[in-house]
């Protein structure tokens, strides 16, 4: 059962999330936050004690599942399994926390000031390790020599346009929102793209397999 505490700081949390998106951190005020969440302002000090740590809360709550999103690279799988689900995964936080992923991206844009060098060492890593994944497999001749570094930001930006570009994809699809077929469509195709432009086939099994079944 969720406490009052739990619950308050769900809603803070979340409304400062959307005022952060919305408006920067320089230009967000904790009480127009204090107003979205719908609590008294002293509230918003109470639980996170300054904007700067609500802030860096907000920027904590995305960080989390980002690095979460990889976990399809850190075991074993054929390349197109495992970058069909790390682009459903990006595509999940795009549509579950976008303004969230919004705050990271103008984080990330404006030289990360607010990410701890913790942070930004897990980030890097686990890209890193990503990429490095992506050279294996080109190595093992399981996919097209591509860059893997620009493979994988290209996967990014289409990934995390669906959170940071929202308001366009909803006013060219003529929706007011998104449905669940619409993001279902967004992993096809970016899949597809993937596989297909890296000329994966789907049907060969990457090298440890191969060990395992020989």
């Amino acid at each position: 059962m969720t406490s009052i505490r739990e619950r308050n700081q769900e809603l803070i949390l979340r409304a400062a999330s959307e005022e952060f998106a919305d408006k920067g951190f320089a230009a967000t005020k904790t009480s127009d936050i204090a107003a979205k969440a719908g609590l008294p302002k002293p509230n918003v000090y109470y639980y996170f004690k300054s904007k700067e740590n609500l802030y860096r809360e907000v920027l904590e709550s995305i960080i989390e599942p980002l690095l979460a999103a990889s976990a399809p690279f850190n075991q074993p799988g054929r390349p197109a399994e495992v970058l069909k689900a790390y682009i459903r995964s990006k595509i999940r936080i795009s549509r579950e926390l976008p303004f969230a992923s919004k705050v990271f991206a103008s984080e990330i844009m404006h030289g990360a000031p607010h990410l701890s060098p913790e942070q930004t060492e897990q980030l890097n890593a686990q890209a890193k390790h990503n990429i490095s994944c992506i050279q294996r497999w080109i190595d093992q001749g399981l996919m097209a020599k591509v860059d893997p570094h620009h493979l994988m930001f290209s996967i990014w930006a289409a990934t995390q346009t669906y959170a940071d570009f929202d308001w366009q994809i909803s006013t060219v699809t003529g929706k007011g929102s998104l449905d669940d077929e619409d993001y279902e469509a967004a992993v096809r195709t970016i899949t597809r793209l993937v596989i297909k432009g890296c000329d994966i086939d789907e049907t060969v099994p990457s090298a440890s397999e191969q060990v395992s079944n020989a």
